[in-house]
């Protein structure tokens, strides 16, 4: 009689398609995409040959790592005096 292989069990972790990665990440996907080859945005993986997914935890926690950048630094503010349309008046 054979013996029983020990089964591995693996703590399945919720992921995204495409459409829902949309409505959580406002980008296009091509943005997306390059994103992903220059290491900026978790990487996709296939479920099956044409069914890529995103792991939910890694989007979030680049979401909150955004979240905080986007707090320490404040955006530019435009110089309004070199506008060509309605320039301000002295």
């Amino acid at each position: 009689m054979l013996a029983a292989m020990p089964v591995e069990i693996v703590e399945a972790k919720p992921v995204v398609r495409r459409p829902q990665l949309r409505q959580i990440v406002p980008l296009a996907d091509t943005t997306i995409y390059e994103m992903e080859q220059r290491g900026e945005f978790p990487k996709r993986f296939y479920l099956t040959p044409r069914c890529p997914v995103w792991d939910l935890g890694e989007v979030n926690a680049w979401l909150a790592e955004r979240r905080r950048e986007a707090g320490a630094i404040s955006p530019p503010h435009p110089d309004v005096r070199q506008r060509k349309v309605r320039p301000v008046r002295v």
